[in-house]
């Protein structure tokens, strides 16, 4: 089992930025890769961003490429998140979410093992 916890997450303006983190411990030697979702309150929680562990290729919800970064540390176990040009779209909670699968998609949240407790992200215009 691979524990996650997020942090970075906070109150912005539109157009402002944040970083978020997570960093894994426990078995983390099992990680193929790790993604960012969201979710807001009455919806499903949504993709954001995937990384797969070795290698680094990264994939993008549409809404979001272009203004978000995802980027691995190998040696620290953390997965980064960094939000640009953020609008009040964005707002929800982000989640870290990390999955022992090899696969050639990972935007669906069914795939991923483990996940960290969220970390509310406020974007207002």
């Amino acid at each position: 089992q691979v524990q996650l916890v997020e942090s970075g997450g906070g109150s912005v303006q539109a157009g402002d930025s944040l970083s978020l983190s997570c960093a894994a411990s426990g078995r983390t030697v099992t990680t193929k890769a790790m993604g960012w979702f969201r979710q807001t309150p009455g919806k499903e929680r949504e993709f954001v961003a995937a990384i797969r562990w070795s290698g680094g290729s990264t994939t993008y919800a549409d809404s979001v490429k272009g203004r978000f970064t995802i980027s691995r540390d190998i040696v620290r176990n953390t997965v980064y998140l960094q939000t640009n040009s953020l609008k009040p779209d964005d707002t929800a909670v982000y989640y870290c979410a990390a999955t022992s699968a090899y696969l050639v998609d990972y935007r669906s949240a069914l795939l991923y093992d483990s996940w960290g407790q969220g970390t509310q992200v406020t974007v207002s215009s």
